[in-house]
């Protein structure tokens, strides 16, 4: 059986300590993790993401050294949806609405949301322990020991419900095609598989239509047009911070949505400093100034980026957007990596060659009392039934 250890909050310093001396050598996937770890639990989480309150905690399996990091939630109602599944499905969903073109479609979900939400908190929706929780809007998984990812998987859930009977047990991120053994053997273990929302991925460039090509090598070219020249990690600094957080900031949160994570000027001091992401900003020659931001990182082949954003205050047919997604596919393609787009920006995603995928996650309530169990037995049947042809349908 796998040596899988639950390390809580009280119980991280020491491990890190040794994880991270001088004879320490991480397996492949593990550093990243641990890296991140570390930073969230020695900064605190709202010191790097504001609308996120919890301390993090590990699962490990001591024998491969694979790292699994954990999020408790029980109240936190108002955090970003990374960390709250009530504002995933109810407060994120309220906004999303807004984006249906059929009105006879919003009035009626939209009816919905409201006793929804009642009835969520009244089971205590939130109270629930998130594995391989990244607090990012995608969490990619670490490749599991050939031959053994299974049992691996299955002494992991074990080893949760022992050590979490009051709470839900939640794996975000997973798909069918990046994830599909997590799929399979948590859908036998008898976990609810419930959509989250429609994602995109893209592949390799020799494998995408040819129009697809043409129009990323004509928003790579923009760079040129006006002006602008990509700096990555080792061109940009701690005092680039507070710049790199506000155009993150401008897009995802001004302009998007509040329950996105509201990343702080020290977490990109420490995705800069701390190898969290790897950082590239886009400087324009006119005016010195940093304009653009992706940050991304990679796990078994799969890369994604937490990070985008850009001054949504310049002109529109700058094209900024267009040239930040022609970095970052460059890159996906420099890795050598599968590119998990995340969600949003569907059609223009699409146009690129991306494909779609319905993202779930996986939850386990059976052993929760029966009004426990209430709100994930009613939504995971009205998503699978309603929301994924929603969501494709309207490619969100």
């Amino acid at each position: 059986m796998s040596g899988w250890s639950l390390y809580r909050p009280e119980e991280l310093d020491e491990l890190l300590r040794a994880l991270e001396g001088p004879q320490a050598a991480p397996v492949p996937g593990e550093a990243h993790a641990l890296r991140w770890l570390a930073a969230m639990h020695r900064e605190g989480v709202p010191a790097l993401i504001a609308n996120v309150h919890t301390r993090p905690a590990l699962l490990r399996d001591d024998d491969s050294g694979l790292c699994l990091p954990l999020s408790v939630g029980d109240r936190e109602y108002g955090d970003s949806y990374v960390f709250s599944p009530y504002t995933h499905y109810v407060s994120y969903a309220r906004e999303e609405l807004a984006l249906l073109k059929s009105r006879a479609a919003r009035l009626a979900l939209g009816a919905l949301l409201a006793p929804a939400g009642v009835l969520l908190k009244a089971s205590r929706f939130n109270r629930a322990v998130q594995v391989n929780n990244r607090l990012l809007s995608t969490n990619l998984y670490p490749p599991l020991e050939p031959g053994r990812g299974e049992e691996q998987i299955r002494s992991a859930v074990a080893l949760l419900l022992r050590q979490y009977p009051d709470r839900a047990v939640i794996f975000r991120s997973l798909n069918a095609r990046t994830t599909p053994l997590w799929l399979e053997t948590l859908a036998q273990l008898g976990f609810r598989l419930v959509p989250s929302r429609q994602v995109y991925l893209y592949d390799s460039p020799d494998r995408i239509p040819s129009k697809a090509r043409w129009l990323q090598k004509r928003d790579y070219a923009l760079l040129d047009k006006h002006g602008y020249k990509v700096c990555g990690p080792d061109e940009l600094c701690a005092a680039d911070a507070p710049r790199l957080a506000e155009l993150y900031r401008l897009l995802y949160i001004d302009k998007y949505s509040a329950h996105n994570p509201v990343f702080t000027p020290r977490f990109f001091e420490l995705a800069l400093s701390g190898g969290l992401l790897k950082v590239h900003a886009l400087r324009s020659a006119a005016t010195g100034r940093l304009d653009a931001v992706l940050g991304y990182y990679t796990q078994g082949g799969v890369m994604t980026t937490p990070v985008f954003g850009y001054d949504t205050g310049l002109p529109q047919e700058t094209g900024l957007y267009r040239m930040l997604s022609a970095v970052l596919l460059r890159l996906a393609a420099e890795e050598g990596c599968l590119l998990h787009e995340s969600a949003g920006a569907a059609q223009f995603k699409r146009n690129r060659g991306a494909a779609a995928e319905i993202e779930y996650s996986a939850v386990y309530d059976g052993h929760l009392p029966l009004y426990r169990r209430v709100g994930w037995a009613l939504l995971s049947p009205l998503l699978n039934r309603v929301g994924v042809p929603i969501m494709r349908k309207y490619k969100f």
